[in-house]
């Protein structure tokens, strides 16, 4: 045996026996998950099942981040916690009943608000990472985050009666911005608080998310990657759809800066209009060419910027509440992104502050 390979007691033999069995995993590939490092970004409904059966499987270090609470609403689908642990942080509790399940195993609690300032240096700490949050913005800077480290990303998601699972990131695969170039419109894809989800459900997914890493640290069968699976609980139904990678989504070499303003979340103090007027890119061709007045705002991120641009000035929504000084009130301004999505929030934002001529451009440049 090679000194470096981890090994085992004679109680952690007999408890993973039925994984020796296995032609497949074997010593080899037990030894290969003692020696795996995985963090799971949230202890919720998803981290609840992936941090239960990747403890049960002898994962060697397992990080917990989260940096919330128990709460009694989430003791209906949470299935680590118990009524007496309300009110106890989330990554204390699970640490706490998974060492309970798996005493050979190293648990590593962040009790922490994942940002844009930690996360290259939390996850450079392990090999992958699985995500199982609840929003947007930390979805995609944890996909970002993955890319600019290389590390394999487990992804899950549910809503309702229906789940998401994929591979993002795994041996030059595509990444989560391949499959969702932009975030939704706030409002587009509420959450669990606030439309509710079927208890069982993530025990689903995140189980499935659980064998995916499995099959990541074994390098056994086909991981889901450049394939979303997709599963209706109501009908269990399950569909896969396949998706190709983007070169330029998988080339991040910087963290955005605020992913909270990229997925839209602007100010409570805003007062949020309607849906600001849009203008096609043919009409915005027209325009130019004709030599009337015009502000052209590009509110995506330098490194988008970088890649494409048509001009104008470079105001990412994250910073444009704080810089609309640099903008004239008296000149008409036609805001554009990568789709559409960013520039008509960034429109929004212009009307609730004053600005009266302003147009967002449909579809940004993917028409342009």
């Amino acid at each position: 045996m090679n000194p470096t390979e981890p090994t085992f007691s004679a109680a952690e033999n007999n408890r993973y026996s039925r994984h020796l069995l296995l032609p497949e995993i074997g010593l080899a590939g037990q030894q290969k998950l003692k020696a795996a490092k995985v963090l799971v970004v949230g202890c919720g409904g998803l981290g609840c099942p992936v941090l239960q059966y990747l403890a049960a499987a002898g994962v060697g270090t397992l990080g917990l981040l989260d940096f919330d609470t128990v709460d009694d609403s989430n003791l209906q689908r949470q299935v680590l916690y118990a009524t007496a642990d309300v009110g106890r942080p989330k990554a204390v509790v699970a640490a706490e009943k998974l060492q309970a399940q798996n005493p050979f195993i190293e648990l590593r609690t962040h009790q922490l608000h994942l940002s844009a300032a930690n996360a290259l240096e939390l996850f450079g700490g392990y090999d992958i990472v699985v995500d199982c949050s609840d929003n947007f913005a930390t979805r995609y800077l944890v996909n970002d985050a993955c890319v600019i480290l290389g590390k394999p990303l487990v992804f899950g998601a549910i809503f309702k009666f229906e789940g998401q699972v994929s591979v993002f990131n795994y041996q030059n695969g595509p990444t989560y911005r391949c499959l969702y170039p932009e975030p939704p419109a706030p409002g587009d894809a509420p959450s669990c608080a606030e439309i509710g989800v079927l208890g069982v459900l993530p025990g689903l997914v995140g189980t499935m998310q659980a064998a995916e890493a499995l099959k990541i640290v074994l390098e056994l069968g086909e991981v889901l990657s450049g394939r979303l699976l997709m599963v209706d609980a109501l009908g269990m139904r399950f569909q896969t759809i396949r998706f190709r990678a983007v070169p330029a989504n998988q080339q991040f070499t910087a963290l955005e800066a605020d992913y909270a303003a990229f997925c839209g979340e602007v100010p409570e103090a805003v007062a949020v209009p309607q849906r600001a007027p849009e203008i096609s890119a043919d009409e915005l061709k027209e325009w130019q060419q004709s030599g009337r007045p015009l502000q052209l705002l590009d509110v995506r991120e330098p490194h988008e910027h970088a890649r494409r641009q048509i001009g104008g000035q470079l105001l990412p929504l994250g910073q444009l509440a704080e810089k609309l000084g640099e903008l004239s009130t008296e000149v008409p301004v036609v805001v554009h992104c990568a789709s559409g999505v960013r520039s008509q929030k960034a429109a929004q934002l212009l009307l609730a502050r004053g600005f009266t001529n302003v147009y967002s451009l449909r579809n940004g440049l993917a028409d342009y």
